[in-house]
Order: structure tokens, then C-alpha cells, then sequence
């Protein structure tokens, strides 16, 4: 009996256009249509056997029709301008805006684009001031790399003029550029065609999300949050509209039907929020199955799945549920974020070979389900994942354990489920919505919403003859989730001013659309640029690491918070940081603290961590890789660092990893905030997080009770 593997990459965009100024703000919907969407079905083609899921975000389909129709984004408007005629704004910009790559993968793949980016510096000033040091040549060349980048290496493979031009590698003309950015409109036209044809062969599925992407279980009622988030500081106003929920559902289902000529049998609801108010509207349009996280499994039949990362009982999880005669999948979280955040490190092969063994170590039956983005991973792998992506396939072409499925092809040969007595509610991010609720800048958010949309509704009573269809148009583009990604500390971008802006304009054009202006709270930003930075994982128990500088065992820092300090800028983080991953962890002695060099150990010999402890008092722990093997802690006392003690519990080998005592530091049960300073020759090369801070609990004495509540 074969393992089925059923495989979905999920495809999402959020609506970059700005109604009142007619233009796409930000250009990822194209460069990750050139770099992501069409290069996914070439590699799978390569590989007729296997069988694959791909959720297409009806948000992501309706901006590459506009693509197709002509509009534009400003970053390809200031592509086109010739490098002679760019005036100081657009330099500015150019300069500011066109390292917006992977620098390690994307940027240092091309010798001149590198070169750029060390003239313009990775830290710089005045980005007006910095335009004046480049001639016309460097920003037409970097106008050129800026757009080739983003242009997947299987189409400049294939691609005669583009193979050209990625050997040529500088010193590119005006007709080079104007003939790659029409290579990008071409390579977005084919999209939509290929995934159609895909489909009708039977190779792949293809799965729908609600149209603009919102947090459904939040948009029928908010303040049902503190269902799974008890504690939360709820937004002042009770936002609830279920209607727009079934709406955000009926549009992507029409749309959907509209592009590819069938109504989708699967949803993925955004980023996998559920409750059983949502799971009730996608049965009534018509969706057979959805999916979502393990954890919201786990807590719907009171369970847990796993000890550590093993599973405990994988028939439990490799199963499909039923709820209210909808169909129910969950992802293996384990294995989706090996791909995700792990394997681009691994050479493909070696990870291949893991992510396999996993699946046939864990189960010989039922349904392996692994749900992750399509897109955005791919930027941190070599070559955009090519090896990887090709030898997955490979090898699952040619073993016989594990067989390919998409999710409908499984349920037809298998319509048996287990009903589910209830849903938590949840996403699947923490199994809660922290993410877009609770915080300052996702409540302002959340009201600022209620208020327009309370202004329209009473409009719309006033005026019941008029058509407002353009106005809920607005609010539904509102009501997307990626606004609140970003507001709040848990997330940054050097984009997201823009954000903010996008999102207030398509609330101001509510205003406009009825001829009102738009009142003064909406030109007021929500975002605040200076915060404490929350990690992407908090911490769920006690660790008790050995301090020695090596990797001991996966399960060693398991239960730690963990912060990716390569993407601490978000998606499109341009930073590089001299360390890969930041752990924090403690028990009820020790804070510990551990960083993941990026780099080999030995050019990290003349290097200077410090640990500066800001609240509840000034403590600054040193350690000089100079010297001898040991911490020199400090404490601040009137206004002078008098040295108070030495760690001997500290190491720095494959890794860099530290205890730190409580009774040393002086604390105990309250909240810390701290941040790291590298230092070489005396000089500060690196920060983390790169600005604000780190906030840490210390653990009360019932912490391990608490985290099993």
C-alpha cells in the first residue's frame, strides 16, 4: 500500500492598486509572476506522474488580468525611463528601491549588480544626495539587474534573449531594457493559459482562497478572537459582518469559475483560519473540502499530536475530517516548514532524502498533507529551488512508497471522514489570530474599518436606489488580510509605509466614491516605525541546552522562541545579518540565548557579542571571541558599567550559545528587554533585531502548567 502525498502551494498576492493614484504601489505581483507562477508548472511538467495542488488567490488572478490590460506598477514605470532622463526624485528612488532582492541568492548572483550595491552601501544616508555618485550607465544597469533578477533562472535559461543578456551581465542599452520588460508582460500573459491547461490534464488542481484574502472567522465577528485568544485587548469597536465573509466566498468562486470554466471543489482558507461559522459559508457555496494547520486539530479533539516533533499517532493526523459536510484536511506542519524555512540551506539531494524517510517513517497509509507558500521560499534557495523542486519530483516519480495526489482525487477513491464534533477557532499561524488582532496597530486597523463601513451602511439606507457596488468593492478590499500582517511588531518590510498608505486610500475612496471627503482620522498613518519586534516563534517550555557550541540534537532547542534574522525586513528584507537564526529560551534558573552563524566559524574569530539588557534594569553581558572563553557581565548603576560577575557557560563553535543566570542578572519574574551588538574592532557591524527590541518573559514558577492549558 502506498503513502498518498497530497503537495498544495498556495499562490497569494494582496491587492497592490491604489485608487487614487491609478497605479500598482508595489511590484511583487509581477516579479513573482516572472520569478514564481509560471517556472512551477514548467519544472512539474517535466514529471507527468506526479500530481500537485495549487491555490491561486483570486486577488493574485485579478491583478495579473490587470497586467494583461495594461496597468502598471511605479517600479516599472521607473524601469522604463531612460537612465539619461531619470530625474533626482526617480534616482533616488531607483537607488533606494532596486536592491529589493535577496542579496545573498539574487543580487551576488550577478558580479556588476553586487558591485552597485557596495557603491550605493548596504547601510546608507540620503538616497538624493547618494544619486548625484551615479552616472547614467550604472542606473540603466541597474535598472536592467533589478528586473532580470526577478526573472526565474529556468526562463533565462531557456529564453535566447535573456540567456544573452545574463551572460552579458552590464552595460546594458535602453532597447535591452524596453525588450526585458516586455519579457515580463510575456511571461505574465502566459499564466493564467498554463494553469488552465494544466488542469484540464488532470495534472494538477487547483484550489481557491476568498477573493481578497481576509481572516473570514474575523470579519463575521471580531471580538470572537477571545475564543482562542482569552486575554486579547480587543479593538474598540465590535467589527461583525458575515455577509461580506459569504461575499469574500461567492467572489472567488464566480471569479474563479469565470477564469478557468469550473467552480473549484477546494478552498484554502486564508492562511488557514477557520471556525465553524466560516466551514457553515463554504458549504454553502458549494466547496467540498478546505484545509488547515495541525494544531487546529489538536485542539478540536483536545489532543496533542506530537511529542516534540514526533508525531505521537499519525493516523490521528493523516486522516480527512468532516464538519457540517465539508471535507477537512491537515497539514503536516513539520514537513511544510522543512520546505518552507529549512531545506533551502540543504543540498537538494539531502534534503529529498530527509523530507521523504520523514513521510515513510511516520506512517505506511491515509494522507500526508503538506500546505505552504509557493512563492516566496524560493528567494532563499540556490537557483530558485530548481534542484530541489526537480529532484522532488524526480525521486517521487520513481519510488513506490509514496504516490502523489491531488486533494478531490484523493476523496474520490476515498469519501470516507471522520466527523468532527467542533472547530477551534484558529489560523495557522499559532493556531489563534495574534497576528491581526490585539495589537494597537490591528485594533486602530480594525476600527478604522468598522467606521467606513458603518458610514457606507448608512448611506446606503439613505440612498437604497444607487449603486454602491464599487464602494463594497473598497471595503472588501479592505478587509484582506496582508494590512494587518504588517501593522503590529510581529512583522516588518521596508515597504510598509506603503501599506498603510494602500490600505487608507481604499478607504478613502469609499468617501469619494460618494462624493464625501474623507474624514481626517484616515490620513492619520496607523503604522508606528519604531517597536519591539516579536519573534515568529514564541517559546513553549523550558530548554535545557548543553552549552557547547555545537548542535547537540534537534530537540535540544525545540521548545526556545526563535527569531529569522535573515528575514527580520520581511519578505524582500534586504539586510544581510551575520547570523541566520536568533534562539531565546529559558527555565526557572537560566535565560538562554543562541545565534546560528551564516558564515564559516573562522571569520567569525575577531568578533564581539554583547547582549544589552534594557528593562526592568541596564545589564550588558560581553563576550570577546578574542580572548578568553568567558562573559564579563555588567550592570549600569549611575550612569557607570561596573563588571559584576563572569558566565563560564558560554560557547561559541558551530554555533554561538550562552546560559545566562537570573540571580546573576538580578532578575526574576518580570519582563526583559534586550537586543545583540556584533562588534569588530571596535566597530558596531550588526544589530539584532535591526531596530527595537526583544521582549522576554521571564517564566513564573506554573510557566510549564500554563503552556498546557
Amino acid at each position: 500500500m502506498s503513502i498518498n502525498l497530497a503537495i498544495l502551494w498556495h499562490m497569494h498576492q494582496p491587492y497592490y492598486y491604489d485608487p487614487l493614484k491609478n497605479k500598482f504601489i508595489l511590484p511583487w505581483v509581477r516579479l513573482h509572476a516572472t520569478k514564481d507562477y509560471l517556472d512551477m508548472l514548467l519544472i512539474l511538467k517535466k514529471f507527468p506522474e506526479i500530481r500537485v495542488s495549487f491555490n491561486l488567490v483570486p486577488s493574485l488572478l485579478k491583478q495579473l488580468k490587470e497586467y494583461e490590460a495594461g496597468t502598471t506598477d511605479i517600479f516599472f514605470e521607473y524601469s522604463l525611463v531612460p537612465a539619461e532622463e531619470l530625474n533626482e526624485e526617480q534616482r533616488a528612488f531607483i537607488l533606494e528601491n532596486f536592491f529589493l532582492a535577496n542579496w545573498k541568492t539574487m543580487v551576488e548572483a550577478f558580479p556588476r549588480y553586487k558591485e552597485l550595491l557596495e557603491k550605493r552601501g548596504k547601510i546608507y544616508g540620503d538616497p538624493l544626495k547618494l544619486s548625484k555618485k551615479f552616472n547614467a550607465q550604472e542606473l540603466r544597469d541597474l535598472q536592467v539587474l533589478f528586473n532580470l533578477v526577478w526573472i526565474d533562472p529556468l526562463h533565462r535559461q531557456r529564453d535566447p534573449f535573456l540567456k544573452e543578456l545574463d551572460r552579458k551581465g552590464e552595460n546594458f542599452t535602453e532597447e535591452e531594457k524596453r525588450l526585458l520588460l516586455e519579457k515580463h508582460l510575456e511571461i505574465i500573459r502566459q499564466i493564467i493559459p498554463a494553469y488552465k491547461e494544466m488542469a484540464s490534464s488532470g495534472q494538477i488542481e487547483l484550489t481557491v482562497s476568498p477573493f481578497y484574502h481576509p481572516i473570514l472567522p474575523l470579519i463575521c465577528d471580531n471580538y470572537k478572537a477571545k475564543e482562542c485568544m482569552p486575554g486579547v485587548q480587543l479593538p474598540q469597536f465590535n467589527f461583525k459582518a458575515p455577509e461580506d465573509a459569504e461575499a469574500q466566498i461567492n467572489k472567488a468562486v464566480n471569479f474563479f469559475e469565470e477564469i478557468f470554466g469550473f467552480k473549484p471543489q477546494g478552498m484554502w482558507p486564508s492562511e488557514g483560519s477557520v471556525s465553524e461559522e466560516v466551514i457553515g459559508l463554504t458549504a454553502k457555496a458549494g466547496i467540498k473540502w478546505i484545509a488547515t494547520d495541525e494544531e487546529i486539530l489538536s485542539k478540536s479533539i483536545n489532543e496533542n499530536l506530537r511529542n516534540g516533533e514526533k508525531l505521537i499517532n499519525p493516523s490521528i493526523l493523516y486522516q480527512t475530517y468532516e464538519f457540517e459536510g465539508v471535507k477537512i484536511f491537515f497539514r503536516d506542519r513539520i514537513l511544510s516548514d522543512l520546505i518552507g524555512f529549512v531545506y533551502s540551506n540543504w543540498q537538494p539531494q539531502k534534503a529529498v532524502d530527509d523530507f521523504l524517510k520523514r513521510i515513510i517513517d511516520s506512517t505506511d497509509s491515509g494522507i500526508v498533507s503538506v500546505i505552504l507558500d509557493g512563492e516566496n521560499a524560493w528567494e532563499y534557495y540556490k537557483n530558485d529551488g530548481i534542484e530541489f523542486l526537480e529532484k522532488l519530483y524526480e525521486t517521487l516519480q520513481k519510488i513506490k512508497d509514496i504516490k502523489t495526489v491531488t486533494f478531490s482525487e484523493y476523496l474520490q477513491e476515498n469519501p470516507r471522514a471522520i466527523p468532527l464534533k467542533k472547530i477551534f477557532p484558529g489560523s495557522w499561524i499559532g493556531a489563534n489570530f495574534s497576528i491581526w488582532i490585539g495589537h494597537e496597530e490591528d485594533n486602530l486597523s480594525w476600527d478604522y474599518l468598522y467606521k467606513v463601513r458603518q458610514e457606507l451602511l448608512l448611506y446606503s439606507k439613505e440612498n437604497p436606489d444607487k449603486d454602491l457596488s464599487e464602494c463594497w468593492e473598497e471595503i472588501f478590499i479592505s478587509e484582506g488580510s496582508d494590512w494587518n500582517w504588517w501593522y503590529g511588531d510581529e512583522h516588518y518590510t521596508e515597504t510598509k509605509d506603503a501599506f498603510d498608505e494602500i490600505y487608507r486610500h481604499h478607504l478613502m475612496s469609499v468617501y469619494l466614491k460618494i462624493g464625501k471627503e474623507p474624514p481626517a482620522f484616515l490620513y492619520v498613518p496607523i503604522s508606528k516605525k519604531m517597536r519591539e519586534i516579536k519573534s515568529e516563534i514564541e517559546p513553549k517550555g523550558f530548554i535545557y541546552p548543553k552549552i557547547d557550541g555545537k548542535v547537540t540534537g534537534y530537540f535540544e532547542w525545540l521548545e526556545a522562541g526563535r527569531f529569522n534574522l535573515q528575514r527580520m525586513g520581511g519578505s524582500m528584507h534586504k539586510s544581510e545579518s551575520l547570523f541566520s537564526y536568533l534562539y531565546y529560551g529559558f527555565n526557572r534558573q537560566s535565560l538562554f540565548i543562541r545565534l546560528d552563524p551564516q558564515m564559516p566559524v573562522k571569520d567569525y574569530e575577531d568578533l564581539k557579542i554583547q547582549i544589552q539588557i534594557i528593562e526592568p534594569s541596564r545589564v550588558k553581558i560581553v563576550f570577546d571571541n578574542t580572548k578568553n572563553k568567558l562573559a564579563q557581565v555588567f550592570i549600569q548603576e549611575n550612569e557607570r558599567w561596573l563588571k559584576k560577575d563572569e558566565i563560564e557557560t558560554v560557547a561559541f563553535d558551530e554555533i554561538f550559545e550562552i546560559e545566562i543566570p537570573f540571580n546573576v542578572i538580578e532578575i526574576k519574574d518580570e519582563e526583559i528587554s534586550l537586543f545583540v551588538e556584533i562588534f569588530k574592532n571596535c566597530y558596531l557591524i550588526d544589530r539584532a533585531p535591526v531596530f527595537g527590541f526583544i521582549n522576554i518573559h521571564v517564566p513564573p514558577p506554573d510557566f510549564d502548567r500554563l503552556m498546557w492549558l
